[in-house]
């Protein structure tokens, strides 16, 4: 009896390596994934916080992380056509044919910029006030009483408008909101205000492909969230570490 009750455990523990090694198998060799390029988040020559935690994610496990800077428009086109695995940056649900994850990897901090000496806004008022922000991003999906909102190509001319009153308050993350204030010959005419948090995530092609590189996403975030892993990551960016309420 202990015998068989031996060799039965043998058995079952085969089967479950054989499971692992088919699916280890059928995993791509590497994920393609575009990104606008932000500064210090996931700029073209692979540096910056989004890499280093997609590379942690994906690269111990034998996936390379091959990357593409595009505008984030095209980034979701690219991936809802399956020409590349996934798109990075994205908010959940927003892009019809497009797979999303239960684990996001990290938090999109919205910030608004307006002019110094300006009304306070918040997710309360947002509805009494003219907004802007760069095509694409869909804030009026995420954002609680949006009334006016003009969405524009580029970052260039921001604080001209909002300097000449034909906008209240440009909404961006806060990478973005720090970098239009940087152009500005006197960053104390203008302030900034946090809004709210926003979970990012990788969207991933509706393929094959796409799909077994969801699941091992998911399997890692959960992995190294439980872990800490990705602690470090965030340390050495200097940015706040999104994970510490999901351990």
């Amino acid at each position: 009896m202990g015998v068989c009750r031996g060799l039965l455990a043998l058995l079952v523990l085969w089967n479950c390596c054989n499971a692992w090694a088919g699916e280890q198998a059928s995993l791509p060799r590497q994920i393609r994934i575009a990104s606008e390029e932000w500064d210090q988040y996931s700029e073209a020559d692979g540096q910056g916080l989004s890499w280093d935690i997609l590379r942690e994610v994906f690269e111990p496990q034998g996936v390379k992380v091959e990357r593409s800077s595009v505008p984030y428009t095209r980034s979701v086109g690219l991936v809802q056509r399956g020409e590349v695995d996934a798109q990075a940056g994205a908010y959940h649900n927003e892009s019809p044919g497009v797979l999303y994850p239960r684990w996001n990897y990290d938090n999109d901090h919205i910030y608004a910029l307006g002019l110094a000496g300006g009304p306070e806004l918040s997710l309360a008022n947002l509805a009494s006030y003219r907004l802007v922000w760069v095509r694409g991003y869909k804030y009026q999906d995420y954002l609680p009483n949006i009334g006016i909102y003009n969405e524009i190509r580029r970052r260039v001319g921001i604080l001209p408008m909002l300097l000449y009153h034909r906008a209240d308050f440009y909404i961006d993350g806060q990478t973005e909101v720090d970098y239009v204030l940087g152009q500005a010959e006197d960053p104390s005419r203008f302030k900034r205000s946090h809004l709210v948090e926003l979970p990012l995530y990788l969207g991933f092609a509706d393929t094959a492909r796409g799909r077994a590189l969801l699941s091992l996403y998911d399997q890692r975030m959960e992995q190294l969230v439980k872990s800490g892993g990705l602690r470090p990551i965030f340390q050495r960016w200097k940015q706040p570490y999104p994970f510490d309420e999901k351990r």
